[in-house]
């Protein structure tokens, strides 16, 4: 079957970090902490077919870990001891998603790969294992089902399937699992409902 991965990350900040575009002498560097992601079957009733998510031991630019804000932890539940009894090296939670993507191409609302490959790898010192071209926006599928470009500009993702009246189990927004899941059952309600072709994933 035809699958595609919708993926969300969760990167550091303080309060006000994304006002500030990440550029206060105080602002962490916007490296990952949390990735989460689903795979969507785009065949039959396009079923959910499985999901990941992964906690990465954020590190600054010259290997040491970053401590967590206490706003952070307010906004994502991500708490220190969560990071130290689960979380994995930058290299290893690139290569866990990239397994599960079996070499299906990720979609983000938005383009969260900046934040989870070209930002942290940069400030990791390490390659970049999965390349550009594997990765798209999200937004454009939402585009091509019609939704309203002032809609989309107002609409974050942990808040689409809501928008859509979608029925779903609780999820917790910026939790990067559940944010994936919210995009995730929306387009497979789109796709259902047949706002939403399946080919649109590749010919996008």
């Amino acid at each position: 079957m035809k699958t595609a991965i919708i993926f969300d990350c969760e990167f550091l900040c303080l309060e006000g970090s994304q006002r500030r575009f990440w550029c206060a002498a105080h602002d962490p560097d916007p490296v990952i902490a949390q990735i989460g992601a689903a795979r969507l079957g785009l065949e039959g009733d396009f079923p959910v077919l499985g999901t990941h998510s992964a906690y990465i031991r954020p590190v600054d630019r010259f290997g040491e870990r970053y401590g967590l804000d206490p706003f952070f932890t307010r906004l994502t539940g991500i708490t220190e001891e969560i990071i130290e009894a689960e979380g994995v090296e930058l290299e290893d939670a690139l290569a866990g998603i990239d397994r599960f993507s079996d070499g299906a191409r990720f979609w983000s609302w938005g383009k969260d790969e900046l934040n989870m490959i070209a930002i942290s790898c940069y400030v990791a010192g390490i390659k970049p294992s999965i390349p550009a071209t594997r990765f798209d926006n999200a937004v454009k599928l939402l585009i091509a089902a019609g939704m309203p470009i002032e809609d989309l500009a107002r609409t974050p993702s942990n808040k689409l399937a809501d928008y859509y009246g979608v029925e779903h189990p609780p999820l917790q927004g910026h939790d990067a699992l559940d944010d994936a899941l919210s995009v995730t059952y929306t387009l497979q309600h789109l796709m259902k409902t047949g706002k939403l072709r399946p080919d649109a994933f590749e010919r996008l």
